[in-house]
This record gives structure tokens, C-alpha cells and sequence, in this order.
């Protein structure tokens, strides 16, 4: 599965939250960017079940994120 998932954070965390992003399984590219959402992540995994895991278990879990929202891609 491939997706975008849009991060808002918490003032201050944007880097942190780009540097802890990066690392995980997955994640393919993160950038930070300039109003909202503050960061895109670009993840590719085998299945959806790695998909939700990825991003309700380690994404949303990570200190300084405050919201996230994803974006399945369909092609």
C-alpha cells in the first residue's frame, strides 16, 4: 500500500518529529513544510494491516504530534 500521511504538531517539534518519522519502517520520505499540515510522509508497505500499524501505533504515538490525516493512494 502507498500513502501520504499529513502530520500537525505541536510548536517547536516539527525536526523531532521529521528525524523519528524518517526512521520508521515504511516511511519512504518525510519533509517538513511550511503552514498546515506541518509535515508530508510518503509510506509504502506490504498491506494494509502494516499501513493502519504504522500509522496508529507509531506515527500518532510520537511525542510532539498532534493530529494526523491519510491519504491512500489508489493507482
Amino acid at each position: 500500500m502507498r500513502g501520504y500521511v499529513l502530520i500537525n504538531v505541536r510548536p517547536g517539534k516539527v525536526r523531532d518529529v521529521v528525524e523519528a518519522v524518517s526512521q520508521l519502517e515504511g516511511v519512504r520520505h518525510a519533509d517538513a513544510c511550511w503552514g498546515l499540515p506541518d509535515v508530508f510522509v510518503y509510506v509504502e508497505t506490504d498491506d494494509e494491516k502494516a499501513f493502519n500499524g504504522l500509522v496508529i501505533d507509531h506515527i500518532q504515538k510520537l511525542d510532539g504530534v498532534e493530529r494526523t490525516e491519510t491519504h491512500l493512494a489508489v493507482a
